[in-house]
């Protein structure tokens, strides 16, 4: 591990949280199955993912229902999985679903989801629900950038407040929170811990998670240590802030809180995060940040090796089958991406011999389903050529039916995954799997 740590300022008390510890029983973690007992990998395994196997299955509980873990995660950015309607999300199999809060806050407002009963009454959605902070939304969009991270560029010669070309930077931070304007209409906002605490628990969501500064591969050294230890206060903070909205919102659910791990590329920043939150009184954890694509198991690896086994651990924003099984391997137990509905809109669909296009002319009169064999709506019901002709037409339709197999495909590999961690045949699994998708 690399010597150089970064030095903190004088770390505060751990808040005393009584309140919040006499709540947070209404959520929990239960750990099943461990890959390594079940699937015994070699020692040749074990050498090429650079350390031992820390997956495993398990079982989180909410007030709304449990999530049997892997499990990937629907993501309804606006309270929508885009083209779906809610009561398709049970029917393709999702077990919860993933919504925005820096969204929510602007458009329709979090007052107006409180006002409803919560993120899962007002998208007439039954089981578990998360929101992220909206740190990443004022990263992306306060730059300029676009909806995704760059996991492949490592460059920190330019300076740590780019912007992309020819935009403005809509947000500015300093160590109390972020000035933004919204991407919508210019207004200016402010999120600060608190204010990202009041806003997540008004949405309602049973998984939320701590307001935490998002950094790139593109940030320098110095930066990542000063961002590093920013979210590592703002993290005590929200803790603070959570417990106090948890006692005075009295008769809502418990809502639980995930502390967000940083730290990019660096094994000593990332294993520092994860030595700092995991000693805070967090529900889980996410794992965020910029990750290299080629490293994703790694730093992965690295944070859960740190973190507390009993606790929950998401990785945000991954979705390439790939990566799903690298991320399970290494002790990821949920994870999200918009993918799934990105890429229908498109026409790109999902089979378990690669990703293809549905606009090509060889589709038109080709009266077969998406994928032989799948049991989601659109396959048992719709051809390639109708979903094709929709496409062409630029029909709505199109994007409803593809989103729905994209987001079955997914979550049913995940729950493949699961099984096959509980049957002793991960690796082999794995291997068809990827096998068959890149070939």
């Amino acid at each position: 591990m690399p010597a150089s740590v970064p030095v903190s300022s004088p770390a505060p008390a751990l808040p005393d949280l009584p309140g919040l510890s006499a709540r947070q029983s209404e959520f929990s973690f239960t750990v099943g199955t461990r890959l390594t007992e079940a699937c015994s990998p070699s020692d040749a395994q074990v050498d090429a993912n650079g350390g031992a196997f820390l997956g495993r299955t398990g079982t989180i509980t909410t007030p709304h229902g449990t999530i049997q873990t892997p499990a990937f995660i629907a993501v309804g950015t606006k309270a929508t999985v885009k083209a779906v309607l809610p009561e398709s999300i049970a029917a393709f199999g999702a077990q919860a679903v993933l919504a925005n809060a820096y969204h929510l806050y602007l458009q329709p407002g979090p007052e107006i989801l409180d006002a409803a009963g919560g993120l899962g009454a007002f998208m007439n959605w039954p089981g578990p629900t998360f929101t992220d902070s909206g740190g990443f939304q004022v990263m992306s969009l306060g730059s300029g950038f676009k909806k995704v991270i760059d996991m492949k560029n490592v460059d920190s010669s330019g300076p740590d407040d780019a912007v992309a070309p020819g935009k403005e930077r809509l947000a500015h931070i300093d160590d109390d929170g972020v000035w933004f304007k919204s991407h919508l209409n210019g207004d200016r906002h402010r999120f600060s811990p608190e204010i990202s605490m009041r806003v997540q628990h008004q949405i309602g969501a049973d998984i939320m998670f701590a307001f935490d500064e998002l950094t790139t591969l593109q940030n320098s050294r110095a930066y990542q240590e000063e961002s590093l230890e920013r979210t590592r206060l703002w993290a005590l903070r929200c803790l603070e802030e959570h417990a106090s909205l948890t006692s005075s919102r009295v008769g809502k659910p418990y809502q639980a809180l995930f502390g967000v791990i940083q730290g990019a590329q660096y094994e000593d920043l990332r294993r520092k995060a994860c030595q700092d939150l995991g000693a805070m009184p967090f529900d889980g954890y996410g794992i965020g940040g910029a990750l290299e694509k080629e490293n994703l198991g790694t730093i992965v690896r690295w944070c859960n090796e740190e973190l507390p086994e009993d606790k929950p651990r998401h990785l945000l924003g991954i979705s390439e089958p790939d990566d799903i099984f690298t991320a399970i391997e290494n002790g990821a137990d949920t994870f999200d991406c918009v993918s799934p509905t990105r890429v229908a809109r498109n026409s790109a669909f999902y089979t378990p011999f690669g990703r293809f296009n549905l606009s090509g002319a060889k589709y038109k009169a080709d009266f077969g389903p998406l994928q032989d064999g799948c049991d989601c709506y659109t396959c048992v019901n719709y051809s390639r050529a109708y979903i094709h002709h929709l496409f062409k037409a630029k029909e709505m339709l199109s994007a409803t039916l593809i989103s729905i197999h994209n987001e079955r495909f997914v979550v049913k590999m995940v729950d493949d995954a699961r099984l096959a961690i509980e049957s002793g045949d991960f690796f082999e699994f794995k291997a068809e799997t990827l096998g068959r998708y890149y070939s």
